[in-house]
């Protein structure tokens, strides 16, 4: 396949990948043709290549880039959950040298957060419905809150994360449990890696992240020397998410509100790193977000799926 091909890691391979999994032959007709595109791949690749960070806060923020996928091979007429979970790349904590401009290893990884999915708040729905436009999670928030009841996913911060992305079939068969192993497949892609942190902490990805999120045009800045190489940082700690608020720091029309005004000075946009309380409760659980903004946060006793990522995907 071509740059944009897929990487069909694991089938979600609920009973392990590698030993005594099933074989994705013997996934539900409705399944096993299943294909996903991951968008924006380019730049998830830059951001990839320097490291993605993603915020985490006790109040839960958005992803950017934003997790986004085209779907294909569907059954029209048959329904399907879409979700998504994250789980940690390897057992290890990080820390970033500035000296270096590189991450290293600082010790074993914290107490594994409570471990949640997130269904897509149009689940379930039809294929047909799923494969005529891109698919975006963009209402998944990310939190280092280890009490959050608002359905976030919670994350650790500086540990690595490896997202995924998993398509259930809705078997209507009074038995469906019985097969349920048959009836899903998942999707990792390797560029979507990345670092859960409460500050960005390589200050090229806080240029990227500026320069490619349209919401974050207030902070760019027109010298065009800011952007190459480490001759000059922004004035800014912690640009803009996927958040669906436009920020400015352009002054405002005379006569608005200064409520509506979203300048700050760097000295005013800083972020402390938090130390999270080890948790000793890992739990699986499934997050559905429904269409008028509830959550509802259910046992994934039915899914069984594996907290750790074990089987690497690739989208070569």
């Amino acid at each position: 396949m071509n740059g944009l091909a897929l990487s069909q890691s694991c089938e979600l391979s609920l009973l392990g990948c590698t030993d005594g999994g099933a074989p994705f032959s013997a996934k539900a007709p409705q399944v096993c043709g299943v294909r996903v595109q991951l968008e924006m791949q380019a730049l998830w690749r830059q951001f990839d290549q320097l490291g993605t960070e993603m915020i985490v806060t006790k109040s839960g923020r958005r992803m950017f880039p934003t997790f986004q996928v085209r779907i294909s091979g569907m059954d029209p007429s048959a329904e399907y959950v879409l979700l998504m979970d994250f789980i940690p790349v390897d057992d290890k904590r990080y820390r970033y040298a500035f000296h270096s401009s590189s991450w290293l290893v600082a010790g074993r990884a914290d107490v594994a957060a409570p471990s949640r999915m997130h269904f897509h708040p149009d689940s379930p729905a039809p294929g047909a419905q799923w494969m005529k436009q891109t698919v975006s999670f963009d209402t998944l928030k990310l939190t280092n809150n280890l009490l959050d009841d608002n359905g976030h996913m919670i994350l650790n911060s500086m540990h690595r994360y490896q997202p995924r992305f998993h398509v259930v079939y809705v078997d209507p068969a009074p038995n469906s449990h019985l097969n349920a192993y048959k009836n899903f497949c998942s999707f990792s892609f390797l560029e979507t890696r990345f670092m859960a942190v409460t500050a960005y902490q390589n200050h090229r990805i806080t240029q990227l992240k500026i320069a490619s999120n349209p919401f974050a045009k207030g902070f760019r800045t027109t010298d065009p020397q800011a952007w190459e190489g480490t001759g000059s940082s922004l004035a800014v700690s912690c640009p803009p998410d996927g958040s669906t608020e436009p920020l400015s720091t352009k002054p405002r029309e005379q006569g608005r509100s200064k409520s509506s005004t979203r300048q700050k000075s760097s000295s005013s946009v800083l972020l402390q790193e938090c130390e999270l309380p080890h948790h000793k409760q890992v739990s699986v659980e499934l997050t559905m977000e429904s269409k008028d903004g509830s959550g509802l946060v259910t046992p994934a006793h039915f899914l069984h799926i594996p907290v750790y990522w074990d089987c690497a995907g690739s989208s070569q």
